[in-house]
C-alpha cells in the first residue's frame, strides 16, 4: 500500500502501532503506561521506508487477555503519547481496519483532516461481537471522510450491522506488484504452494490430506507450506502418518519478499481457504506467473471474476478433501492449453496493479472522488 501510494505524495508518515503482549496485575500495567508516556515523546525515531516514506515504530503496551476495544484504546494512547498530546501533523490521515487503527486515527488526527478507513480484517466478526466494540466502530464510520471495505464479505456484515452508514461504505482494492516476473513458465504443476496461517480456517489440514492422495499417484509432486500457526506441530506429525514428510516443506514465518521469490519457484498455488475477504495471495500468485487452485471462500470470486478459467481453477468450500483433489486432477487435465495466465496478468494488473489502486487513492485523499460503491 505504501510502495504504491507514496510516490504521489508529498510526504508520508507510517505509524505502526504494534501491541506488545504480557501478563500484567494492575499495579503493574499502572507502572508500565506511566514509563510509556515518559519515554515515547523521546523515541520518535523515523525510519526510510518503501514508497519514499518514513516509518514511526509505536510499541503498544497490551495486558493479555485483552478484547478488541481495549486494545483500540490503547492504540489511541499510545500514539497520543507518541505524539506529546499534539494532533498528527497531516491534512489526510488513512487507518488501515476500523478498530484499532481507525479509532486511534480519528481520535488523533487534526479537526480538519480528511480521514480514510480501509477494512480487509477477517476478524472482523469479532470486533462487532461487544456493544463497546460497535459502538466504536460507529463513530469511526461518522468522523470519517470514506470508508473503504476491500471485499464484499467485508462490507456485508458492516452495511448490516451499521445499515445508516450503508451509503458511505465504498469499495477499493489491495495493491499488489506486477513487477517481477518468474523467469520460465510453468510447465508442469508438481510443486505445490500455499501461503497464510497454518489453520483450519485456511483449510491446511484439508489440504495435507490432498496432497498426500494425489502424491500417492504422482511420487514426483512435493509441498510447501509457507507460514505458521497452532496446527504446525500436529500438521508435521500427520505428514509423517500419511508418508510424505519427505515432500512436504514447512518454512515458517518468512519475509514478504521470500514468499514472492518462492511463488515464482512453484509451479501452483493451492489455497484451501474456508474464508476470505480478498485473498491477496491468490493475486500475488498470477502476478508471478503461478496458476491457482482456489476455493470460493469470498474474496476470490470477486478478484478472479470473469478470469476464473484462465486463472485456474476454483472449487467449492468442503469438508472433504477429495474436493481438492478432484479439482488438482481436473486442473492438471487442463493445464496449460486451457488457462491462459497471460490474461490473467493483464486483467488483474489492470485490477489490482500499483498505478491502478493509487490512482483510486489519490483521487480520494487529494481531489473530490468519493468512494467506489461496491459492486
Amino acid at each position: 500500500m505504501v510502495d504504491a501510494t507514496g510516490p504521489g505524495c508529498d510526504r508520508m508518515t507510517v505509524f505502526h502501532c504494534d501491541a506488545w503482549v504480557a501478563a500484567l496485575d494492575e499495579p503493574a500495567e499502572r507502572e508500565v503506561l506511566a514509563a510509556h508516556r515518559a519515554l515515547m515523546p523521546h523515541t520518535m525515531h523515523r525510519t526510510p521506508t518503501v514508497g519514499g516514506a518514513d516509518l514511526v515504530y509505536i510499541p503498544v503496551p497490551v495486558p493479555r487477555g485483552q478484547g478488541h476495544p481495549e486494545i483500540a484504546d490503547r492504540n489511541d494512547r499510545a500514539l497520543r503519547a507518541a505524539l506529546g498530546g499534539r494532533p498528527l501533523d497531516a491534512s489526510v490521515v488513512h487507518a488501515h481496519v476500523g478498530l484499532p487503527s481507525g479509532w486511534a486515527a480519528i481520535r488523533n488526527a487534526r479537526p480538519d483532516a480528511r480521514v480514510f478507513v480501509t477494512e480487509h480484517a477477517s476478524f472482523l466478526d469479532k470486533v462487532l461481537e461487544t456493544p463497546r466494540g460497535r459502538e466504536m466502530y460507529d463513530e469511526v464510520l461518522h468522523r470519517c471522510t470514506g470508508f473503504l471495505a476491500v471485499g464484499e464479505g467485508v462490507r456485508r456484515p458492516l452495511v448490516e450491522a451499521f445499515p445508516h452508514h450503508a451509503e458511505r461504505i465504498g469499495a477499493i482494492s489491495n495493491p499488489i506488484s506486477f513487477d517481477q516476473p518468474r523467469s520460465a513458465p510453468v510447465t508442469a504443476l508438481s510443486r505445490w504452494l500455499f501461503v497464510g496461517a497454518l489453520s483450519d480456517l485456511k483449510g491446511v489440514p484439508l489440504l495435507l490430506e490432498a496432497f498426500a492422495r494425489c502424491r500417492a499417484d504422482d511420487p514426483s509432486l512435493t509441498l510447501t507450506l509457507v507460514g505458521e500457526g497452532a496446527l504446525l506441530a500436529s500438521l508435521t506429525a500427520r505428514a509423517v502418518e500419511l508418508g510424505v514428510a519427505d515432500a512436504v516443506t514447512f518454512t515458517g514465518a518468512i519475509p514478504p519478499d521470500e514468499a514472492l521469490r518462492l511463488m515464482r519457484e512453484h509451479d501452483l498455488l493451492v489455497h484451501p481457504s474456508r474464508k476470505e475477504t480478498f485473498g491477496v495471495a491468490v493475486v500475488e500468485a498470477l502476478a508471478a506467473g503461478l496458476p491457482v487452485l482456489v476455493t470460493r471462500c469470498g474474496g476470490p470470486e470477486r478478484t478472479l471474476a470473469g478470469i476464473e478459467d484462465a486463472a485456474g481453477l476454483m472449487i467449492d468450500v468442503t469438508d472433504d478433501p477429495e474436493t481438492i483433489v478432484a479439482g488438482y486432477r481436473e486442473l492438471r487435465a487442463r493445464y496449460p492449453h486451457g488457462l491462459d495466465l497471460t490474461l490473467a496478468h493483464k486483467t488483474l494488473a489492470d485490477r489490482y496493479g500499483y498505478a491502478a489502486v493509487a490512482r483510486s487513492h489519490h483521487g480520494l485523499w487529494f481531489g473530490d472522488t468519493e468512494p467506489a460503491p461496491a459492486p
